[in-house]
């Protein structure tokens, strides 16, 4: 697990379309941040393409993090230049959606923003949050487990460099 850096205050999870996977790890982190004393630290996503933009989470991934007791808000977005600017850490679901951001971003300050959201999983042996758009009920329980681990070593790290 790569560290983080120690004055991360905010945080932009990105995937393709900002419908299952990058809002699925905001709320994730949201409830995970709420219940700690690490509750002021910002959380949004967005997508690196805005073809659904406005749209709520796809109703698929909702249930599924409803299920987990997840509110699963929020509306699609794309990323933005300013995002670059107002975000500490800002993580790629897979490395189609890392090496986008690393072209979007402004300068290298900016890039090296972008991590792989996998980098912080603790448990599960995989690089990439796959897009569970195009499968099965199983598909979307299987990000859900991934966005948990990955999430939870990130307050981790938040954590220890709070310490």
């Amino acid at each position: 697990m790569t560290p983080l850096n120690s004055k991360t205050q905010s945080i932009l999870f990105v995937c393709w379309g900002n419908i299952c996977r990058s809002p699925s790890a905001e709320n994730v982190m949201r409830k995970l941040l709420e219940n700690s004393e690490l509750s002021d630290i910002r959380c949004d996503s967005a997508g690196t393409i805005s073809a659904h933009q406005g749209n709520v989470p796809d109703p698929r991934m909702a249930a599924a993090g409803r299920r987990r007791g997840l509110p699963m808000t929020g509306r699609a977005r794309g990323i933005t230049q300013a995002d670059f600017y107002r975000f500490d850490l800002i993580l790629a679901m897979d490395h189609s959606n890392l090496e986008d951001l690393k072209h979007m971003a402004p300068d290298k300050v900016a890039q090296a923003k972008v991590r792989l959201f996998c980098d912080f999983c603790r448990t599960h042996e995989t690089n990439e949050v796959p897009d569970p758009y195009y499968g099965g009920a199983q598909g979307f329980e299987r990000v859900l487990d991934l966005l948990e681990d990955g999430c939870g070593g990130i307050l981790e790290q938040l954590r220890t460099n709070l310490a």
